[in-house]
């Protein structure tokens, strides 16, 4: 929004939206005008004279702001945002997708060369400044914790750098290439694909996200009918809300829960009246059935799943169905196979993105039933029996 202000009004006209500017500041930023007549591009102006009250100040924009601020990115209190606040700084492995000032930074929008190069500081939010800075214009491509690099453009390089997760299939290859595969090694350790994955769901195959069992095909990323083809074509961009109304368009749903896209049942249940993320959830839940299974009956180490805390596997050594603790503290599972080790890491790559259903259902699926199947062997399951579709 732009006015046109004499400069010599400015002491007079702008005010400071507590919190507001300093979320926003890297949007915001303007320069002072140098001649009378040059125009200043501000955020918003009180009137020229006054007295005056906030209630008579017109912003265009106060709707977009007020969902924004409700919104999950722009809860500061929140685990996402606040982790860090003892620490007095926020880890440049972390700042990047949980500050603006870190995403500027990495991405280079600050003015300084891409890649976080000094400490970030706390409290910052996905500001205005992550998705509405004009040098977005200029990142044409993404890179992905597989290697994969994708072509973006606009906001959609906001959506996708925070979006990928940590670590891919690749990372497991690496870790386990040349062990026995149902041997106990303690050198390995749980690999975190991370947290709200949709980007790397919604590549699928070609992002390669998941770890890809050898001789098997996998969906790529997964295309929409038109016009659904980017993140904002389903999620209002400041409430981050799912817009609904565009599904029933081709779908008879009562909620994106509920659309299902196959007439197949893939979970077994043979129940196809319910949304595919009803398979979807059936089918991670079998399969970490299954890993703690192999874990007690073939390696002869319990684990258990806590996923309120990292690294989220856990030690069991007696069995008795309580994390094992040693100081005080949980003792983080340290029995991984090669085998246990990249079904868990699928099983945690699809259940990380509540939203799979919609961002990929086909690629999903495939990752949940290889993995599955993997384990079937040692556990002594036979696949046909439990009726499963890939």
């Amino acid at each position: 929004m732009h006015s046109n202000i004499h400069p010599t009004a400015r002491p007079f006209i702008f005010i400071a939206v507590a919190g507001f500017l300093s979320l926003c500041a890297g949007a915001l930023a303007q320069t002072a005008p140098e001649t009378e007549d040059e125009e200043l591009a501000v955020p918003f102006a009180l009137p020229k004279s006054g007295p005056f009250t906030p209630a008579d100040i017109n912003v265009e924009n106060d709707q977009a702001i007020t969902n924004w601020f409700r919104s999950a990115h722009a809860n500061a209190a929140a685990e996402a945002f606040s982790h860090w606040d003892d620490d007095g700084e926020i880890r440049a492995a972390c700042a990047t997708c949980h500050s603006g000032e870190g995403f500027r930074d990495f991405h280079g929008l600050d003015g300084t060369p891409p890649g976080i190069d000094g400490p970030i500081n706390t409290g910052g939010v996905v500001d205005c400044g992550t998705c509405h800075n004009a040098g977005l214009a200029e990142i044409t491509e993404i890179t992905f914790p597989s290697g994969i690099v994708h072509p973006v453009t606009g906001v959609e390089a906001s959506c996708l750098t925070c979006h990928q997760g940590r670590s891919a299939g690749g990372n497991v290859v690496e870790a386990t290439e040349g062990l026995a595969v149902d041997e106990p090694n303690a050198d390995l350790r749980f690999i975190n694909p991370h947290y709200a994955t949709a980007a790397a769901t919604w590549l699928g195959g070609y992002g390669r996200a998941g770890y890809h069992y050898s001789g098997q095909e996998y969906s790529g990323r997964f295309f929409h009918a038109r016009p659904v083809a980017s993140c904002n074509s389903c999620h209002e961009p400041h409430t981050l809300e799912v817009q609904f109304e565009p599904c029933l368009t081709c779908h008879v749903a009562d909620s994106p829960e509920d659309i299902r896209i196959a007439r197949q049942s893939y979970d077994g249940s043979g129940n196809t009246s319910v949304g595919i993320r009803s398979d979807i959830n059936a089918n991670a839940e079998r399969l970490m059935d299954m890993i703690v299974a192999y874990t007690n009956d073939v390696v002869g180490a319990p684990v258990i799943y806590d996923g309120t805390r990292h690294p989220y596997f856990f030690a069991d050594a007696n069995g008795d169905g309580a994390i094992d603790m040693a100081d005080g503290s949980p003792v983080p599972y340290g029995a991984w196979t090669p085998r246990s080790l990249r079904t868990a890491f699928n099983w945690k790559l699809v259940t990380a993105d509540p939203g799979s259903y919609a961002h990929n259902p086909k690629y999903t699926l495939e990752l949940l039933y290889d993995a599955i199947r993997d384990l079937s062997g040692p556990l002594g399951i036979d696949m046909e029996d439990l009726g499963l579709l890939r």
